[in-house]
């Protein structure tokens, strides 16, 4: 069961996570969407990397992001409203990811709960 995770306690997950990480090394918030919807908003980086990792490609990057980040790297999915980056989330903790949650309700929710700034669409 992947855990749902509201935007507004994600820099509390973050904190924690990055607890048991290297100092230069940040927990992964994998951003699911379609390329022109990363254009149209986006969250900015802070005290976490962004990687934009459109849901079509999650199969054929599984073997990459394992090389990448290793299975014990905690991973936060994204999409617009929570739904892709949730079978997303599921499919990495399938392939063996240990630490994976789903921003639930998706940027929509990150722009009404963490940060206004970030367009609505």
């Amino acid at each position: 069961m992947i855990s749902q995770l509201h935007p507004s306690d994600f820099a509390a997950w973050r904190d924690r996570v990055a607890a048991d990480l290297a100092p230069t090394v940040l927990p992964v918030v994998l951003d699911v969407r379609e390329p022109w919807e990363v254009q149209t908003a986006t969250v900015r980086e802070d005290g976490f990397s962004l990687m934009a990792l459109p849901m079509r490609e999650g199969p054929s990057r599984l073997a990459e992001l394992k090389d990448m980040l290793g299975t014990g790297h905690p991973i936060a999915c994204l999409c617009h409203h929570g739904m892709r980056s949730l079978q997303v989330a599921n499919y990495l903790a399938q392939g063996g990811f240990a630490e994976v949650v789903n921003l639930q309700g998706g940027i929509d929710a990150w722009t009404q709960q963490v940060d206004p700034s970030v367009p609505r669409y």
